[in-house]
């Protein structure tokens, strides 16, 4: 048995699975170098033609990872670059297609998921996201219903997709790629502080109910990156700007005129922080992981409001009915 100190907490919970707990502590999978090892595991990533999550595919793999890397709209071009790449390294990547704001496409993905991986899933990467610009009042149904779509209804298909063949096995992790802007605000972003914040609130739910399962929920709090999420958003928040009417336009006029126009390009840190720091967080021994990790070089003002949520958090329900949830989440 391991040290009192390492024994998973979520199985301390769950009871019956504190001899599997034992067993994943013992073999924790973080080599004496501190690089990270994956192999073994199998890991379903959202989103991976491009930016964290096609990155994110060949690292995991390179890390010895089973990687299925979905996307929207195969055949495409990226898919091929990326199943080159896996060829000539010898990597164990499979694409498959997946558009997380359809309901049947999720349902087939992660079916074709489990197929490959053989069962359930150990890792979800939900990274499929998208931004728009502009003041809240000029987001028309169509831009809000897709921004929510994307980054809190897909999410949500994905882990309920996932999690049944997770419980049975009493195992899994889930990653939700959130922002700093989850936990501050800048004006004229649109509805991406609102879908980022409704996922942090998510995910932090979902994080104390699958306590007794044994599953772990990691939110990651990105900053600015210089990804193709910038031109993606620069395209969406172009169609808003043309659909919007003179008065509506010049309600706002400074704020309207950047829409469509910001690229990103002042930003230089490496996209590859956030692989890095998934790879390094899905390696530690089950129950020691975070609930919440800040990625970025530079400021990072979302860790105060972390601390102060999970103070409160454990304040008002650590002596609850609720209580051990909350503690093994944060303890």
């Amino acid at each position: 048995m391991p040290p009192v100190s390492e024994i998973n907490r979520r199985a301390l919970l769950g009871g019956a699975a504190a001899l599997t707990a034992a067993t994943t502590i013992a073999s924790s999978s973080v080599a004496q170098t501190g690089a990270p090892s994956l192999k073994g595991k199998s890991i379903l990533i959202t989103g991976s033609s491009s930016g964290f999550g096609y990155d994110g595919a060949l690292h995991y793999a390179r890390l010895g990872a089973k990687v299925i890397a979905s996307m929207r709209g195969l055949p495409r071009p990226e898919a091929d670059k990326l199943k080159a790449e896996a060829v000539k390294e010898k990597l164990d990547i499979s694409i498959i297609e997946i558009d997380v704001t359809s309901d049947e496409q999720v349902a087939k993905g992660v079916a074709e998921a489990e197929r490959i991986a053989g069962g359930a899933l150990d890792i979800l990467v939900n990274n499929a996201g998208v931004g728009y610009a502009g003041p809240i009042e000029l987001q028309d149904m169509e831009a809000t219903k897709l921004i929510f779509d994307t980054n809190v209804y897909g999410p949500h298909r994905m882990a309920r997709a996932v999690l049944p063949a997770m419980r049975k096995a009493k195992s899994g992790l889930i990653f939700n790629i959130s922002s700093q802007l989850g936990r501050v605000i800048v004006p004229s972003a649109g509805h991406y502080s609102p879908t980022k914040f409704a996922l942090e609130a998510m995910s932090e739910a979902m994080a104390y109910e699958l306590v007794p399962h044994n599953i772990e929920v990691c939110v990651i709090q990105p900053g600015g990156y210089p990804t193709k999420v910038w031109v993606n958003r620069n395209v969406l928040a172009k169609q808003l700007k043309d659909r919007l009417s003179p008065e509506q336009a010049a309600a706002y006029p400074a704020l309207v005129s950047r829409m469509g126009a910001e690229d990103g390009s002042g930003r230089s840190a490496d996209p590859m922080d956030v692989p890095r720091a998934i790879a390094e967080i899905a390696a530690m021994s089950a129950g020691t992981r975070p609930l919440r990790r800040a990625v970025h070089p530079g400021g990072k003002p979302q860790e105060a409001i972390n601390k102060v949520s999970s103070e409160t958090q454990v304040a008002m329900l650590g002596n609850s009915p609720f209580g051990p949830w909350v503690k093994a989440v944060y303890d």
